[in-house]
Order: C-alpha cells, then structure tokens, then sequence
C-alpha cells in the first residue's frame, strides 16, 4: 500500500513537472512571438544600417533579413499559436507537435549565424528545450501512439492502380508542373505581352546553360 501511494505521488510530481514545462516553453514562445510582431525583434542600428555590408558579422546581416515582411510576421504568428497550443490542456500535444520544427530551424539558424561566444548558451537553452518538449510527448505517449497510428496505418491509394502506371508518374509530374504554371503564363501573356515576349527570347539561351551544366 505504501509503495502504490509512493507511485501515486511520483507521477504527480511527474505529471506537474510537465505542466511546469509546457508553461516554460509556450511562455517562451509567446514572448518571443510576440516581440516580432512589436519589432522588439530583429533589425540594426543606425550606426549598423550604415555600415559597408563586408563589415557586418553573418549573425547582424542575419537579423536584418528576418527584419523583413512577411517572415517575421509568420514566424510570430507559428510562436504565438504554438505557444497558446501548449499552454491549452486540449490542445498540447499539438502544440509539442508544432514545437519540434520550429525550435529546430531556430537551433539551426543560431548554430549557423551566431558568434562563437554567443551559440554555446543559445544552443544549450534551446537544446534543453528540446529535450523538455520531447519529454511533454513522451508523457502523453499512449496518445502519441494513436496518433503514429491512426497516421501511418493503411495508407494507400483508394483505388487498385495498375503498376505500369507508377512508371509514368515522373512524366505525370512534370505534367501537372506546366499545368500549374500555365495558366500564369497566359495571364501574363494577356497583360504584358512586350514583356513576355521578350522573356520567350530567353528561354533558348536558358536551355542552352541547362543543358551545358548537365553535361558538365
């Protein structure tokens, strides 16, 4: 009796440390968020905007091109909502889900773009992150694995599709490329003919590089 009381309190504590993680991170990320969307993010100083661009360091040419419009405004959007999403018990494991990509890309980009002396902190936190909202799945696991389930379990075409018809499938593809683009094409052909025309001038030089990259 002792030992399954033990138990009970082990997984409470367990289960409020979880809690306490997802606070962590969806609070995170929400300030985060939302300074992009306040411009408390990103961007250079005057003195910085009038430096000669060899003389900026890759991390401050890196904060003024995720300065710009529209990424910064989605990319606080995905934190806002992922933060939101894991501060909602309904909706965690989304949120953990919608957390992976994002602090990936962000851990790859600091680990890619920062100084020396500022990616050993950086990289340990959001590594730590990581760790903490791979716990959050590993928590909810049983859902986890309805999920994985429900996702990868009988997924095929409707319909019987002769095998033959896979051999076609690059030709189909490409198909369905020109298919896409063609109705922009025409549009642009209606609307700036001149233009286009002389965009169609190129486009035998253009198969000409093409064709001498390949062989190269």
């Amino acid at each position: 009796m002792l030992n399954k009381l033990r138990t009970v309190r082990n997984d409470q504590y367990w289960d409020y440390f979880i809690l306490v993680a997802r606070f962590l991170l969806g609070w995170t990320f929400l300030r985060y968020g939302y300074g992009k969307l306040d411009g408390g993010q990103f961007g250079l100083t005057e003195v910085e905007m009038a430096t000669q661009v060899q003389d900026l360091s890759l991390f401050r040419l890196a904060w003024f091109l995720f300065d710009h419009q529209p990424f910064k405004a989605v990319v606080g959007l995905l934190q806002i909502l992922c933060g939101l999403l894991l501060l909602i018990n309904r909706t965690a494991i989304i949120g953990a889900i919608m957390f992976l990509p994002l602090i990936t890309t962000i851990l790859l980009i600091d680990l890619t773009v920062m100084p020396s002396y500022l990616v050993g902190g950086f990289a340990w936190r959001l590594l730590s992150y990581l760790l903490l909202d791979l716990l959050i799945l590993w928590h909810y696991k049983e859902k986890m694995i309805i999920i994985w389930d429900a996702m990868s379990r009988q997924v095929n075409t409707k319909f019987s599709i002769p095998a033959g018809s896979y051999l076609l499938l690059p030709v189909m593809a490409i198909g369905l490329e020109v298919a896409i683009v063609l109705p922009k094409i025409l549009l642009n052909t209606i609307l700036h003919p001149t233009k286009m025309m002389k965009g169609f001038e190129k486009v035998p030089e253009l198969m000409k590089e093409v064709i001498a990259q390949i062989s190269s």
